[in-house]
């Protein structure tokens, strides 16, 4: 199968249709350039249609038993490790990524599919008591009903499933909007694979398309109830206000500037395993990933020796064609994206940092760059840098780490290396951010574990409780046995 040439359309109520609009959207190779897919947009005419389907599919879905919904997931656990060559090299075409990173992606997906799984046969309620005598209330937990799904291009797949899968699983339908730069791999290949797992017709459904075309329809349309947005904080304000003034729920997993902590009490093999998580942090997928390490601190008692090592790992990451198995950053998504990058290196320079590995720019192929001496002031320090550079800072002390890694209006994720665990939870508790990991990388994801930020890092979690939480509503019905007493 040609992914590109068969799964590069509108997917609505089963069907693969070509957008009404009067362009297309063109999805590149960011690394050489080629033309993958040419997708006339989608109208409102689409969108109303995709809707629609997935209002009506969604309560004979809801009524299904949890352990045939349940198969579904199943058969898509099982036919991406039938796929996994094919899906590992248009996750690379489409996205410029390495192996490793795509074979981390996949990963994810079939664990977010496996634990979609069970979380179909959840219990769906509970009995609490009443103060009236003879009386029974019952809570239910039933679908909102219709999900919107609006992805980003890092992780396109993983990202698609871990809205998508919980959703369905727990009884909902679904639409999904892609990200131009992955309509592919994070809409079309996800209805196929649904599709060919069993998955009822009109239940998921995709729709690639642009504001420019439909302005906020997706979002202001009557049908759907939960709006599930992974994207940049400046569009996720504008999500949540439309979102808001519409009364929808929203779940939003938005821009973030973790911090990596490196604490004084490190040994040497403890300090080579910081050196390796640091730099897995910062550069996995050329650094464009929301919990990407932006700030790595270091108390200043290891400074110095953190640094060398830290550098020399980084200057030997070759970059270049990500289909080559030794290439370890790959170019970015698009032109705009790398040009960034070079502004904030010059930016950071003319601030007063010291460049301490400088890398070269080469169409869409940004070396690594490692920036020392940022003022703590400077914006960069507080803003979300999506490419493959790093900035070190020193501390002194765990109060001063702390403080620094607060500094900024996200809170996403963070990390802290030490040798005393419990000291490292300490400190990780007083960092403001929904996720943070001791002894590990900033990029982290666990179908278990609640997953989502705070500030301005978004609303709402994802994963084990909170899916449910997300893509449920609770009913109370309660039952009066005897004759009940009234006020009047």
């Amino acid at each position: 199968m040609s992914y590109f040439t068969e799964l590069g359309h509108q997917y609505i109520d089963g069907e693969w249709r070509t957008g009404s609009g009067s362009w297309d959207i063109i999805d590149f190779n960011p690394f050489n350039g080629e033309k993958l897919a040419a997708i006339t947009v989608a109208t409102t005419v689409e969108v109303d249609d995709a809707y629609r389907a997935a209002e009506r599919a969604q309560p004979g879905w809801a009524a299904t038993n949890p352990y045939r919904r349940r198969l579904v997931f199943e058969r898509a656990v099982a036919l991406i490790e039938e796929r996994r060559e094919e899906i590992i090299d248009a996750l690379t075409e489409e996205l410029g990524g390495t192996r490793p990173k795509a074979l981390m992606e996949i990963d994810s997906a079939q664990e977010q599919l496996r634990q979609a799984s069970l979380l179909a046969v959840l219990p769906d309620g509970q009995v609490v008591p009443s103060p009236s005598e003879g009386k029974e209330s019952r809570v239910y937990r039933q679908p909102v009903g219709v999900v919107t799904v609006i992805n980003p291009y890092n992780y396109p797949l993983a990202m698609s499933i871990m809205s998508a899968a919980p959703a369905l699983a727990l009884g909902n339908a679904v639409v999904i909007k892609p990200n131009q730069h992955s309509p592919v791999m994070g809409g079309g290949f996800v209805a196929k694979l649904f599709e060919d797992a069993g998955l009822p017709a009109g239940l998921l459904n995709v729709i690639v398309t642009d504001i420019a075309e439909i302005g906020d329809a997706l979002l202001e349309h009557p049908v759907p109830k939960v709006i599930s947005f992974a994207g940049t904080d400046r569009v996720g304000r504008h999500v949540a206000t439309v979102a808001a003034g519409h009364f929808k729920r929203t779940v939003l997993q938005l821009s973030g500037n973790s911090a990596f902590l490196v604490l004084d009490d490190l040994d040497d093999a403890g300090l080579d395993h910081a050196v390796d998580a640091a730099v897995a942090s910062r550069f996995v997928f050329q650094g464009q990933v929301c919990m990407a390490a932006n700030r790595i601190l270091v108390d200043r008692k290891l400074e110095k020796e953190f640094t060398e090592r830290f550098v020399a790992k980084v200057a030997a990451l070759k970059t270049g064609d990500p289909r080559e198995p030794d290439t370890r950053i790959g170019p970015l998504i698009n032109s705009f994206q790398a040009d960034a990058m070079t502004a904030v290196v010059d930016q950071a320079l003319a601030e007063g940092a010291t460049a301490l590995l400088r890398g070269r720019t080469r169409g869409n192929l940004v070396e690594p760059t490692v920036l020392a001496g940022l003022p703590e002031d400077s914006p960069l320090m507080r803003q979300e840098i999506f490419g493959p550079v790093a900035l070190l800072m020193s501390f002194d002390g765990d109060d001063d780490g702390v403080r620094i890694a607060n500094n900024t209006p996200y809170g996403l994720s963070g990390a802290v290396h030490t040798a005393d665990v419990e000291r490292g939870v300490r400190i990780a508790k007083r960092i403001v951010t929904g996720m943070v990991h001791v002894n590990d990388s900033t990029v982290q994801q666990d179908p278990l574990a609640d997953f989502g930020g705070e500030k301005n890092s978004g609303l709402g979690r994802l994963n084990g409780d909170g899916a449910i939480e997300a893509f449920t509503t609770r009913k109370w019905i309660s039952v009066q046995s005897g004759v009940a007493k009234f006020p009047l």
